[in-house]
């Protein structure tokens, strides 16, 4: 079964919202850089990845998101992850692959989308 790559752009509260789903990897990470630089062209630097479909995602994933958090950061924006609902308690693919590169504390990682654009709402924990 192939399942392919997608990003999908939306708004919620203010932040732009790009839901992406399939492989992040070599072949398809370069679109997701793509699709996050646009965004902050246009002038939208309060963004969420929405990583909750994505079920694979090798180095080259993980060098789009630092990327992203870098590129925001220096726009004075903020960054956020959702990763699968209970993804830290299950420990989802994209949060092991995170957490075994120690980089997922690095991130502002959520739940769902709810939490992710409420400002009131704490991250998960590393």
């Amino acid at each position: 079964m192939v399942v392919a790559f997608k990003v999908t752009v939306g708004e919620q509260g203010g932040w732009a919202v790009l839901h992406v789903s399939g492989e992040l990897d070599l072949v398809t990470s370069p679109a997701l850089r793509q699709r996050v630089h646009d965004e902050v062209a246009e002038g939208r630097h309060d963004l969420v990845l929405d990583l909750s479909e994505v079920y694979f995602c090798d180095s080259s994933g993980v060098g789009v998101l630092i990327a992203a958090r870098r590129l925001i950061r220096s726009c004075r924006g903020r960054l956020r992850l959702i990763l699968p609902a209970r993804g830290a308690a299950e420990d989802s693919h994209v949060n092991r692959v995170l957490g075994a590169l120690g980089v997922r504390r690095l991130f502002d990682v959520y739940g769902d989308l709810a939490a992710a654009v409420d400002d009131g709402t704490e991250p998960l924990s590393a």
